[in-house]
């Protein structure tokens, strides 16, 4: 693992410490690749999966046993990852009071709870012209749709790990669907056409 662990001034046990590089050498691989799906790029994927790592070091005393180890790193990792963009000015919040621009307020829409073909389509295979999708989405909603069609997250673990209510975590997931489904139609309709006519 390439986190530089040593060279925090961070006091911990023994025990702690092993358990924690015990923890972040299995988890290394699936949170790089939970990292890279998210900013899009390997050189930053390290970059934020350093900082989510030494974060978590920093605050193992409070890591919940009783929770999946990769659900608490991820929330740390989704956390890092929007507090990189605000600091890059990349992430624009919107505010579900905002109206739209025909003066209408803001509807949302809330999947249901059936997998779609938008979540077949995901699974299928995470090539260059899905991952340029990915990145053209709204970051919240990457976030969740990695979480759920990716990592293959609960609603309910996906929640825990955005700090958010399951029906926003519903939300966001069918929102994040749309905008890749309408991403992949313009981008790349020859690849993905079947799939796209199930949705």
């Amino acid at each position: 693992m390439h986190v530089a662990l040593t060279q925090t001034r961070i006091e911990m046990g023994k025990d702690s410490r092993e358990q924690f590089e015990s923890l972040a050498r299995q988890t290394h691989q699936q949170a790089f690749g939970f990292a890279f799906r998210l900013t899009g790029n390997a050189a930053e994927a390290e970059d934020l999966l350093q900082e989510s790592f030494l974060r978590a070091f920093r605050f193992f005393a409070r890591y919940d046993h009783s929770m999946p180890f990769t659900s608490w790193l991820y929330r740390i990792m989704s956390n890092t990852h929007i507090d990189l963009l605000r600091r890059k000015g990349r992430l624009q919040t919107l505010s579900l009071e905002q109206p739209n621009a025909d003066g209408s307020l803001a509807t949302w829409d809330v999947a249901d709870d059936e997998a779609t073909a938008e979540q077949k389509l995901i699974d299928a295979t995470l090539d260059a012209p899905l991952q340029a999708g990915l990145m053209n989405m709204t970051p919240e909603f990457r976030q969740a749709v990695v979480l759920a069609d990716v990592e293959g997250m609960a609603y309910e673990e996906i929640a825990e790990v955005m700090g958010t209510s399951i029906g926003t975590v519903r939300s966001r997931i069918h929102r994040g669907r749309k905008q890749l489904r309408r991403y992949l139609l313009k981008a790349a309709p020859a690849t993905y056409r079947s799939l796209i006519n199930e949705l």
